[in-house]
C-alpha cells in the first residue's frame, strides 16, 4: 500500500503547529513536529503578531518535518481569518495589527458611515465582527504605502514562494468579497477608500502556489510545492467534519466557536442578517452558513488570571474534573457580551455580567469554571436553533471538533442544551483538512468532500454524547 505525506501548518490565535499527514488507502495519520506559543504582543502603536517569530517557528518547523520524514510532496497553510500584512517591493511595511486591537472600533463607524450594514450584508453575506478585515483597511494609515495586502496564510506563502496571491476561502472574510459572485467587489473596496490594486489574484483550495525559494529549500531541506488549502483555518475544520447526514451541523470550537451548517446555497435574509449569520466560503465552492461564539478563549483567559494570581500554574483537567462534580445549577451569563473580547481579568468581566443579571457569581473556582462551560453551551444551542430556523434545515446530529472535542464537560453540556447527540472529534480537524486537501490536489486522497469525510469517520472515530433526559 502506498501512503502519501505531506506538511501542514495549522496556526491559531493562541499556539500553533506543524505536522505530517499521512494518506493512504484506509489510511488518515497525522504527526505532531513541533508547536510553539502564539498571541498578541503590545507594542509602542496598539496590538500587533509577533510575526516574525512565527515565520522562524514555521521554517524550523517544516525543516524538522523534512528530516524526520524525507517523503513529504508538498506544503499547505492555514491560520485564522481576518488579519493581514502589507508589501511594499516585496518587504513587509510592519507587523500585522492582532484582531483585538481596539483601532477595529473607528473603522466600523467610518465604513457605516459609507455603506450601511444592511447593504454590507447583501453584498458580502457576513456577520459583523467589529474587526473584520474591511474595518481594519479603512483605518489603516500604511495602505498608501502598500502595492498588496496579504492575509496571513497568503503572506507566509508569499515569504517561502515568491507568489502574491489570495486563497478564496479566506478572502470571504475580509468583507470585499462578493458573497455570491466570489469575487473581489472592488467597487466596495473603492467606494471605502481601500485600493482595490492591493488586491491580489484569487485562487482556489488545491491551487499550486509556487515551489519554495532556493534559499528556503536550502535551509528546510528539500524543494517543495505550496499548496493552498482552505487556509482559513475553519474552511479546512469543516472539510474534515465526518458529517453523513445532510442535517448535521457542526461547531468547530477552540478560541472561537464556530456554529452553524454546510450549504450550498446563501440565505441572504434580513432574519439572517439579524441573527448575524455569516456566510463564508469552504472547500469546494460550499458556503459555510455559521455564527461566531465565543469558545474556550472564556476558560483560556480567566485560567490565565488565576495562574497569574497564583504565581502558579493551574490543572486544566482537574479543574474540569471539579467543575463537572459540581451539584445543582449555575448562573450563565452571555458568552458573546463584548465586554468579553479583551484580554485582561476575564474573571472580573464575567462577574461583573453575572451581577447585572442579578445573580451572584461563584466563589468556587469549579464552580465559576462550570459557569463558563455551561454557558459557552448555551450560546452553542442557541446559534443551533437559529441556524435550522434560518436555513428551514431540521438538525439531527451535532458534530463538534477541534479542542474543544477533549472538554467533555463541554460536549455534554452542549448535548443537553440543544437535546441533540453530539459526535465529538476529530480534535485536529483543521490539520486533517489541510492534508487532505493537499493530498487530493497531488491525487492521494478522495476526489470528493464526501469521500473525504468518510475516510476521517473511518480513521478518526468520534466520541458519542447523548443528552441526558
Amino acid at each position: 500500500m502506498t501512503v502519501r505525506a505531506v506538511a501542514a501548518v495549522d496556526l491559531g490565535a493562541t499556539s500553533g503547529r506543524v505536522m505530517i499527514g499521512r494518506v493512504g488507502d484506509g489510511v488518515l495519520e497525522l504527526e505532531l513536529v513541533s508547536r510553539f506559543r502564539n498571541g498578541p504582543v503590545e507594542r509602542e502603536d496598539g496590538l500587533h503578531w509577533d510575526f516574525a517569530a512565527l515565520y522562524e517557528h514555521i521554517v524550523e518547523g517544516l525543516a524538522q518535518a523534512i528530516r524526520r520524514e524525507p517523503a513529504i510532496e508538498s506544503i499547505g497553510i492555514d491560520s485564522w481569518a481576518v488579519d493581514y500584512g502589507l508589501l511594499a517591493g516585496g518587504e513587509l511595511l510592519a507587523e500585522p495589527f492582532h484582531y483585538r486591537d481596539e483601532r477595529t472600533a473607528r473603522g466600523v463607524e467610518e465604513v457605516h458611515a459609507i455603506a450601511p450594514f444592511a447593504e454590507l450584508y447583501r453584498r458580502n453575506g457576513l456577520q459583523f465582527l467589529p474587526f473584520n478585515t474591511l474595518y481594519q483597511y479603512r483605518v489603516d494609515t500604511r495602505l498608501a504605502d502598500a502595492d498588496v495586502a496579504l492575509l496571513i496564510p497568503d503572506l507566509l506563502a508569499f515569504l517561502l514562494t515568491g507568489a502574491r496571491v489570495a486563497e478564496r476561502t479566506n478572502a470571504s472574510t475580509t468583507g470585499l468579497l462578493g458573497v455570491e459572485s466570489g469575487e473581489w467587489d472592488t467597487e466596495l473596496a473603492d467606494r471605502l477608500g481601500i485600493p482595490s490594486a492591493l488586491l491580489p489574484e484569487l485562487v482556489d483550495p488545491g491551487t499550486l502556489i509556487g515551489e519554495l525559494r532556493p534559499e528556503l529549500a536550502a535551509r528546510i531541506g528539500a524543494t517543495l510545492p505550496v499548496i493552498a488549502v482552505g487556509s482559513h483555518d475553519t474552511a479546512s475544520a469543516v472539510a474534515a467534519v465526518p458529517m453523513t447526514s445532510p442535517s448535521a451541523a457542526y461547531i468547530s470550537c477552540g478560541t472561537w466557536g464556530l456554529v452553524g451548517l454546510e450549504l450550498s446555497d446563501p440565505v441572504l435574509t434580513d432574519a439572517a442578517r439579524d441573527a448575524n449569520f455569516t456566510h463564508e466560503l469552504g472547500v469546494d465552492g460550499r458556503y459555510r452558513f455559521l455564527h461566531n461564539v465565543t469558545g474556550l478563549w472564556l476558560l483560556s483567559e480567566t485560567v490565565r488570571a488565576w495562574e497569574s494570581e497564583d504565581g502558579a500554574p493551574v490543572d486544566l483537567p482537574e479543574l474540569l474534573a471539579a467543575a463537572s462534580a459540581v451539584d445543582g445549577t449555575v448562573p450563565l451569563f452571555d458568552a458573546n457580551d463584548p465586554s468579553l473580547n479583551a484580554p485582561g481579568d476575564m474573571p472580573g468581566r464575567i462577574a461583573a455580567l453575572l451581577r447585572a443579571t442579578g445573580a451572584e457569581p461563584p466563589t468556587d473556582r469549579a464552580a465559576f469554571a462550570r459557569s463558563i462551560v455551561e454557558s459557552i453551551a448555551a450560546a452553542f444551542a442557541e446559534a443551533i436553533t437559529t441556524a435550522a430556523r434560518l436555513s428551514g434545515r431540521p438538525i439531527d446530529v451535532i458534530h463538534l471538533v477541534g479542542g474543544g472535542s477533549l472538554n467533555a464537560l463541554l460536549c455534554q453540556a452542549t448535548a443537553d442544551r440543544t437535546g441533540l447527540t453530539v459526535l465529538a472529534g476529530p480534535v485536529e480537524a483543521t490539520a486533517l483538512g489541510n492534508v487532505l486537501v493537499q493530498a487530493r490536489a497531488l491525487g492521494a486522497a478522495p476526489a470528493t468532500l464526501e469521500e473525504m469525510r468518510a475516510l476521517v469517520a473511518a480513521t478518526h472515530a468520534p466520541r458519542r454524547f447523548t443528552p441526558h433526559p
